[in-house]
């Protein structure tokens, strides 16, 4: 049996006659099996459309799906062992939540027995068991979003997807049902494909993030390698903030950011060059010659050369301080978790740049 779960070979899709642009546009992917790969980017770069394609619900204008090895381009929905959890979870308001669950199985013609039997087998994998009787409009989100996910499991499906599960729910909610979806993802060592736009829930549920742009995988890879080592400016800015600078590379290989240089995490032509910069990464102090202590060490590179700024504006969030800070580089957004400093506004202060969220990339 094949180890990738989900593949796409050179997928196109087009909506309309050959004139109509390409929504999708000769993409290459693999989800391995067991595994959960979420399709992230914003709005029209083409994610919700290659899940459907996966589906079955659409057909590729050019290309081959693969799922378990096997060529699924021109099976339907019924014919792919694949289930969907769809964004408004589409239960039957008129059912009961077993009733939801076994819909699937009582379609295939399977006894009344063998349906409930499973159905509550499914159930008591998503925490419902005892909910039999109640129907949606007696339950909460999270609840319903449990019922969705059973409705889908009773199935035994090769593949499973999920249409951005989460947007319909408040902040605490969403954290709480990813955790759940990515511990049953594991526990069942499921075949997962996952469409989001929140960098966040991206990066707490995946083992692999292809990114999209304008029909296009801008990057695919670990949560850890498309935040801290993002290949375009366009994944640097998308996964989470970061602030773009214009830089250059010289001979010796070092990046020089105004006054600030440091070593590139991986090699970098010398010649113009882009920095992506988090906010994070950004290191605060107040001048040496205010606090009567040596300057601190650089980045990575170990040099001592630093960023002087003028504080401009300061917000206090509980765990985190966010900066705005005036320098030679321009104005610069900083989130420090020094929470205990009296910084006023007009304080000059100095920054430094952290071995971590800063990254070179191309424009």
């Amino acid at each position: 049996m094949s180890s990738i779960g989900i593949e796409f070979r050179q997928v196109t899709k087009r909506y309309g006659d050959a004139s109509a642009p390409l929504v999708v546009k000769g993409i290459d992917l693999q989800v391995p099996k067991g595994t959960l790969t979420t399709i992230l980017g914003p709005s029209g770069c083409g994610k919700t459309t290659s899940l459907r394609m996966i589906a079955g619900l659409e057909s590729p204008t050019a290309g081959t799906i693969l799922i378990d090895g096997q060529d699924v381009t021109t099976l339907g929905p019924a014919e792919r062992n694949v289930s969907m959890v769809f964004q408004s979870y589409a239960l039957f308001p008129h059912m009961n939540v077993i009733e939801n669950v076994g819909y699937g199985l009582s379609v295939q013609g399977l006894s009344r027995d063998t349906t409930a039997q499973r159905a509550r087998a499914a159930m008591a994998l998503v925490g419902l068991a005892g909910f039999e009787q109640r129907l949606p409009s007696e339950l909460s989100g999270g609840q319903q979003q449990r019922v969705a996910v059973a409705r889908s499991l009773v199935l035994e499906p090769s593949v499973l997807l999920f249409d951005e599960p989460l947007s319909n729910l408040d902040a605490r909610l969403r954290r709480s049902m990813r955790e759940e979806i990515r511990a049953l993802q594991q526990r069942l060592r499921l075949t997962v494909a996952y469409v989001t736009h929140d960098q966040s829930e991206a990066l707490a549920v995946s083992d692999q993030i292809i990114v999209m742009d304008a029909g296009l995988i801008a990057q695919a890879g670990t949560p850890r390698q498309l935040y801290e080592q993002p290949a375009t400016e366009f994944v640097a800015g998308f996964m989470g903030e970061a602030m773009r600078f214009e830089a250059v590379v010289d001979e010796a290989g070092l990046v020089r950011l105004g006054p600030l240089k440091f070593a590139a995490r991986r090699p970098v032509a010398p010649g113009p060059v882009r920095v992506a910069v988090r906010p994070e990464a950004w290191q605060v102090s107040a001048p040496a010659a205010s606090t009567g202590l040596p300057a601190q060490a650089g980045p990575a590179s170990g040099d001592a050369d630093a960023l002087p700024g003028t504080l401009r504006k300061m917000a206090y969030l509980g765990s985190f301080l966010e900066l705005t800070v005036d320098t030679p580089l321009g104005e610069v957004f900083v989130v420090s978790p020094e929470v205990d400093q009296s910084w006023q506004l007009g304080d000059a202060l100095v920054l430094r740049l952290g071995s971590h969220g800063v990254s070179v990339v191309a424009g």
